[in-house]
């Protein structure tokens, strides 16, 4: 008989986690073995669960499910981690791929779709939803791609923290930097991106795909 897959779920909501759970147990094939609510403890919970398949949610309090990706993969490179998020912009998907991800689904696929997306992973295979790679797709030939790429990580997610709306000491609190670390990565930002101002910057983001709604949890 073949072993389920084990799956470590991180996301901050416990009802979310417990309805996913549910739906990820209907298949025989799948076995949710631990779940976490932050960076922190979905770590934790890896390293001393060893899941096959991680499932990560992007927005997570405090770091975000990106940098706990790139720390769970620093200690195992080969973790297969499945990025499972409200974000549907292929913004998201492409610094998740970047990151490391196996795969990317958004939380409004269809139920049978995150299955199909752990078990794909589990074979050590790479999965995106229909919509997602069809734009990830077609934004490969965008200047839109360049300019998301030209931004790093931090930078990146210093921007996804300011179009949320987070004041600076909220932002350098969150990523453990200091205030003024956070209020030089904002100005980078509106130098790569040719904004003077703080509405230039969240006009630059939302031609990026980075809008506010977006960010409402």
């Amino acid at each position: 008989m073949t072993r389920a897959v084990t799956v470590l779920l991180v996301d901050d909501h416990a009802v979310v986690r417990e309805g996913y759970r549910r739906l990820l147990e209907r298949s025989p094939s799948i076995r949710v073995v631990g779940e976490a609510f932050d960076a922190q403890s979905a770590y934790v919970a890896f390293v001393e669960l060893k899941p096959q398949v991680t499932v990560l949610d992007i927005a997570l309090p405090g770091v975000s499910g990106i940098d706990a990706l790139r720390r769970i993969r620093t200690r195992v490179p080969q973790a297969r981690v499945l990025m499972f998020s409200m974000y549907e912009d292929p913004v998201y998907a492409a610094r998740a791929l970047q990151a490391g991800a196996r795969g990317y689904v958004t939380k409004a696929a269809a139920p049978d779709v995150l299955v199909e997306a752990v078990l794909t992973v589990a074979r050590g295979e790479s999965y995106l939803a229909g919509r997602v790679a069809h734009e990830l797709a077609l934004r490969n030939v965008t200047e839109k791609k360049e300019a998301v790429e030209c931004l790093s990580p931090r930078e990146f997610e210093v921007l996804r923290l300011l179009v949320a709306g987070r004041q600076l000491p909220e932002i350098a609190k969150s990523l453990g930097l200091t205030a003024k670390t956070v209020a030089n990565h904002q100005s980078i930002l509106r130098q790569k991106l040719g904004a003077n101002t703080a509405v230039q910057l969240l006009q630059a983001a939302a031609r990026l795909g980075i809008t506010q709604e977006q960010n409402v949890r």
